[in-house]
């Protein structure tokens, strides 16, 4: 059975969940709000070998690591550890997503171009939609082909807050 560590930070666009396993790789970063998806994500995920949801205050210190995230500390996101369910295709998709350098944006097409499958950026727009580690794995990184701000899960403004915050100009 997975045992996953859990705990809720306050955040200046709202409260937001972190759950780790006990080696401390993140499994789920989701805002509040959204902690039914984040639920049907661990269900899809990690139902059929069990998990537990066991509730920690700042597990190995990825809360207080978060903090610093919205606090300034923009690059500690890179050192965070994840480790997350998914297909393979998702999994290459969120691996590329961190790939992309804080204070900037890639189209969902050139996404697709980077992972040699030109002409897969709906497919990669729909992994991009079931990211389960949210700022850690920088979904709020791609954007439309005209430049809008499509598809975050947090929402259109939270994801336009994340962008300000990393340095990223809004048009």
């Amino acid at each position: 059975m997975l045992r996953l560590l859990e705990d809720k930070i306050s955040t200046p666009v709202g409260p937001l969940w972190i759950l780790c396993d006990e080696q401390f790789n993140l499994r789920a970063v989701e805002w509040e709000e959204h902690s039914d998806r984040m639920v049907q994500l661990l269900d899809l995920h990690y139902r059929a070998e069990g998990y537990e949801r066991i509730p920690a205050s700042n597990p190995n210190g990825l809360s207080q690591k978060m903090r610093e995230y919205f606090d300034g500390d923009l690059s500690i996101i890179d050192s965070l550890p994840s480790a997350t369910g998914g297909t393979d295709f998702q999994r290459e998709v969120w691996q590329a997503l961190r790939s992309i350098p804080c204070g900037q944006v890639m189209r969902y097409g050139q996404l697709a171009e980077q992972l040699g499958r030109p002409g897969a950026a709906r497919a990669v727009g729909a992994a991009n939609g079931s990211n389960p580690v949210s700022i850690v794995v920088p979904c709020h990184r791609v954007i439309g082909s005209n430049g809008t701000m499509t598809g975050y899960a947090g929402g259109v403004q939270r994801k336009e807050w994340l962008l300000r915050h990393e340095g990223y100009l809004l048009i």
